[in-house]
């Protein structure tokens, strides 16, 4: 493998630890209901404090590592998901499962997230690559969620659920190693820009297409982490059982592999506003046919595959948005400002969930506001203002 590509392969298999170690989380929401009895809305709130946390602290981390590089960011990151982790079996209250999951698991993933990953992949990558560099971190999010999920669900049958948290609780501790070879200066000013960090924040906050981008991301965290949270929850009011949702899950993730390639390939033909509309959209299409189909075991696993090509794969043409509109300078800032719009979509997609369980016994108009907000996201990022692609870019990545 080429030099290059050795800083994508470490962010690749950063956001594989976060993720799939956040994503498995949703495993024990039945467990810790058992445990705790405080309940599937109770507990859904804990969630989504951790969907809005993840994102409050991507544009910290972010201006952070603008300033002083990436290696301390990642590895502060990776020890705050591991105690938070460790820590869920003694949370028996809703606060301290807040504490847990949302600010401590949740906050020290944002700080080793993707606007600071794809930051320090950028860094060490040539312009004309940085499309597949992007599409290989995206995919090694999936790559770990695809393999600890279906792990976390062994871990349980083996040791129960607070010995198989104890053991996720390790897997973070690799990214010490990794944020190692991220380290690095941080990005330097082009010739002839001389803008501050609070004054590319200002400009940012000027621009109409900014606001579009983070209104489409904002709906496009409210269904990925409702489907994240809560897909384990549809399975079993369907009555089927427990494996369906984590093998749904992981094949979310496995197919989000094949989406997040395709999109950094995609991103250098096609204009990314494009790309995001279609992707969008394809998920209300996805959500549709699923709700008219039979609730069978194939029907979960082939609606995971269909959606999980999607899934992640938003964040290649988005971060190709951050930079196309406000320039490279300050990428993990501004996108981290991005993400945190998602997970504030987050927040209401994993908290509402829940409560929409509780109030009406199902999930069924959660399911509807999904379809909504998908095409809501597919019409806001039509009319951003993308310069088209440089034929020369386009003739170097083919």
């Amino acid at each position: 493998m080429k030099k290059v590509w050795i800083p994508a392969l470490c962010g690749a298999l950063v956001f594989a630890l976060t993720l799939g170690t956040r994503q498995a989380q949703a495993l024990f929401i039945g467990p810790i209901n058992t445990a705790t009895g405080l309940g599937i809305g109770n507990i859904s709130l804990a969630f989504g404090v951790a969907q809005l946390m993840w994102g409050v602290a991507q544009p910290i981390a972010g201006a952070i590592a603008d300033k002083h590089g990436a290696g301390r960011v990642l590895a502060v990151g990776a020890l705050f998901v591991a105690v938070g982790t460790a820590l869920v079996p003694v949370a028996e209250t809703q606060l301290a499962l807040i504490f847990t999951i949302g600010v401590l698991a949740a906050g020290g993933a944002g700080a080793a997230g993707p606007s600071v990953i794809m930051s320090a992949v950028n860094r060490h990558t040539p312009v004309e690559k940085r499309g597949m560099a992007t599409g290989l971190v995206n995919a090694g999010g999936s790559f770990g969620q695809f393999l600890i999920v279906p792990l976390a669900a062994a871990l349980i049958g083996v040791f129960g659920w607070v010995g198989a948290l104890q053991g996720l609780a390790l897997l973070p501790l690799a990214i010490l190693a990794l944020a190692w070879v991220l380290r690095g200066k941080p990005q330097p000013q082009p010739a002839g820009e001389s803008l501050t960090l609070s004054q590319a924040v200002k400009r940012a906050s000027r621009d109409s297409s900014f606001w579009l981008l983070i209104a489409g991301f904002f709906t496009c965290g409210f269904h990925v982490a409702f489907i994240a949270t809560h897909l384990p929850g549809v399975v079993a009011s369907c009555v089927l059982p427990t494996e369906v949702a984590a093998w749904s899950l992981a094949l979310i993730g496995l197919f989000n592999i094949f989406g997040s390639f395709f999109a950094g390939w995609a991103i250098a033909r096609w204009r990314s506003k494009r790309l995001l509309s279609a992707l969008y959209g394809s998920r209300a299409l996805a959500v549709a046919l699923f709700l008219l189909a039979p609730k069978t075991e194939l029907t979960f696993l082939v609606f995971a595959a269909v959606i999980g090509f999607t899934y992640l794969s938003t964040v290649p043409p988005t971060v190709a948005l951050v930079a196309k509109l406000q320039g490279a300078t300050y990428v993990a800032t501004l996108f981290g400002f991005v993400m945190l719009a998602h997970q504030v979509g987050g927040f209401l997609g994993a908290w509402l969930g829940g409560k929409a369980f509780d109030w009406t016994g199902s999930y069924g108009w959660m399911w509807y506001a999904d379809i909504a907000l998908a095409l809501l996201a597919a019409a806001v990022n039509w009319p951003i203002r993308e310069q088209r692609l440089r034929p020369r870019l386009v003739a170097a990545t083919a």
